[in-house]
């Protein structure tokens, strides 16, 4: 929503958070307890999404965690979070507060609260401040954040949701989100674009319904504005050259669009409309490469290994233990003084039978992922890491007694997607390498050495039981491979042709409504989208006003807080629509043709 605007007010608002104009918290830390929601791994080794309520008293802690679980479901439909969900813990902050909502909403005149954030609107009750900006007191934030064990300012991130049906939110050091509003699940992806990828909003205006005007500034820093042509970008490699062509992840093309920065002409975007300037749409590839490397660099791609601060013998297995996306797997390399040996998970030297003498060897992890293509940050220690041995062969590896079993692995709390990744990590006994056997429905399948690709095995519609072996050691996982389905509802149509094998059509004479219903065979929300003429996939949420209500379409679209939705235009149009659930599975996409006359 709001990073801030520099430029023009001399400090980004939205990271200015400290409120002098409303009262002091009424919790303190010791009211407050930590839920935690998503847990894949030790927190000092994760990045932590810490998620906090403002103005939930105790009989409101309900809907503050249902508001989290909106917020949750659509957060894991979007890339990267989607990919890199198994590096996210997540944790809910519970804190009771003394009275119901937050201050100044929806308008200056509406009552100052006394809550723990100290939660405001209008940027903390300022009139000069736009309605939407939601701040806090960022000092208290932090204060309840720091109750999570094992998180820190380097490892976390704050997301702070307001009592409140009003849109708003605002982005900088921590995010802040409404929690109710129909849209209110779709701006904290939004303001974590801000407060954790570095990026810049797309709007070209700053006060809604007011122009922003010529942007008159030198080259923007940002990532994803310019002011060079699609040539220059090339023949300068600059800026997002390296996706210009490509379809854009928010429907049509990337290229050069412009307006942005609150400015209305001379500076450009890469996308039409992108999630930093529509909600609903997804990231577009230049935003997406961003997050992918911020959310990476929270973590450690190699999360152990065996210790390397001493000489090791060349009898012994090297080991690591690294991070696991659920939709593709990292990328191995061992050398040994600079030759290629293998790409397995771990290397047991005494295969080698390396000569007499010392030895380097070096294991290489990198994150092949297509989300990103600049090279500096393929090679950045968010997406690539090594570690170094000296392998002397005159050390004898002294004998352990490890027993085989498993240390970590994919969740078995819920079910996994038909096409995830399925990890495990076992124990390290220093002569052998365990072996981990897979099943499926009770029949061995092929998988690797500790990744099995559930893509890659077709699996048919319906539910079916994953099982590891190591040893007499087991982990058993339900893997939904079901995929959701969406039904439809239009208003009465003047004309109307369903016929079967044949794309359904209809014809209306005026404005129509739409809403679309997801259903699964397993429990959980499934998140529902649609696009229109092959454009970006949109959320579904209902209609801005009423997440209740259907969308509707009408030939120039309604202006709602000086933003225009359901604009179609005259004429025949192809309208898909599917459906993500729980698990990750994403829906076939089907369509129907609307003509408006």
């Amino acid at each position: 929503m709001w990073k801030g605007k520099a430029s023009a007010i001399g400090t980004a608002a939205a990271t200015v958070l400290a409120l002098a104009a409303v009262p002091a918290r009424a919790s303190a830390p010791a009211d407050a307890t930590v839920v935690p929601i998503q847990v894949t791994g030790d927190p000092a080794r994760r990045f932590n999404l810490v998620i906090m309520g403002d103005g939930y008293t105790a009989s409101d802690m309900p809907e503050f965690r249902a508001h989290l679980a909106e917020h949750l479901n659509d957060l894991w439909t979007i890339e990267p979070f989607k990919s890199y969900r198994s590096y996210v813990n997540v944790y809910a902050v519970e804190i009771p507060s003394g009275e119901s909502g937050v201050s100044c909403d929806p308008a200056l005149s509406s009552p100052r609260r006394t809550t723990p954030l100290s939660m405001a609107f209008w940027g903390g009750c300022k009139a000069e401040g736009p309605q939407r900006l939601l701040v806090m007191d960022s000092a208290a934030a932090k204060t309840y954040a720091d109750l999570v064990a094992g998180t820190t300012a380097a490892n976390r991130q704050i997301l702070a949701l307001a009592n409140s049906d009003t849109y708003g939110g605002a982005g900088g050091t921590y995010a802040t989100a409404s929690g109710g509003n129909a849209l209110s699940a779709l701006i904290a992806p939004h303001e974590l674009g801000h407060s954790l990828g570095g990026l810049d909003d797309e709007y070209d205006y700053y006060q809604r319904g007011v122009p922003g005007g010529p942007y008159t500034g030198p080259e923007p820093e940002s990532i994803h504005h310019t002011l060079l042509t699609e040539r220059e970008m090339l023949a300068q490699k600059k800026k997002w050259w390296r996706w210009l062509g490509e379809p854009s992840e928010a429907g049509g093309t990337i290229g050069r669009y412009e307006g942005g920065l609150y400015s209305t002409t001379g500076v450009w975007r890469p996308s039409r409309h992108s999630m930093m300037k529509s909600l609903g749409y997804y990231y577009d590839q230049v935003g997406r490469e961003r997050m992918t490397e911020r959310v990476s660099g929270k973590v450690q791609l190699v999360q152990a290994n065996t210790p390397t601060d001493r000489p090791v013998g060349d009898d012994r297995v090297l080991w690591l233990e690294v991070m696991h996306p659920t939709s593709h797997m990292l990328s191995i390399t061992w050398t040994v003084d600079g030759r290629r040996v293998s790409k397995r998970a771990n290397l047991d030297l005494a295969r080698l039978r390396l000569k007499r003498g010392t030895h380097t060897v070096t294991a290489t992890v990198t994150d092949p992922t297509d989300f990103v293509r600049d090279p500096a940050i393929r090679s950045s220690a968010a997406l690539t890491q090594s570690r170094t041995w000296t392998v002397d062969t005159r050390v004898d590896t002294p004998p352990t007694n490890v027993p085989v079993d498993f240390v970590s692995a994919t969740s078995t709390d819920q079910a996994v997607g038909g096409d995830s990744i399925v990890y495990v990590e076992s124990t390290h006994p220093v002569k052998a390498v365990p072996t981990v056997r897979w099943e499926l429905d009770g029949r061995p399948v092929r998988g690797g050495e500790r990744d099995i690709d559930l893509g890659r095995l077709h699996l048919a519609d319906g539910t079916h039981h994953l099982v590891a072996r190591i040893g007499s050691k087991t982990r058993t996982w339900t893997v939904d491979a079901h995929r959701p389905t969406v039904t439809y509802e239009l208003s009465k149509a003047a004309q109307e042709a369903a016929r079967p094998g044949r794309t359904p059509e209809y014809t209306f004479d005026g404005p129509f409504t739409m809403r679309l219903t997801g259903a699964d065979d397993r429990p959980g929300v499934v998140v529902t989208e649609f696009r229109v003429d092959g454009d970006g996939w949109f959320n579904y949420f209902g209609w801005p006003t009423d997440s209740d209500a259907p969308w509707l379409f009408t030939d120039q679209g309604t202006v709602i807080d000086s933003l225009t939705y359901g604009k179609l235009g005259k004429g025949r149009h192809t309208i898909e629509y599917r459906a993500i659930d729980s698990a990750g599975n994403v829906g076939k996409a089907r369509a129907f043709i609307a003509t408006l006359r």
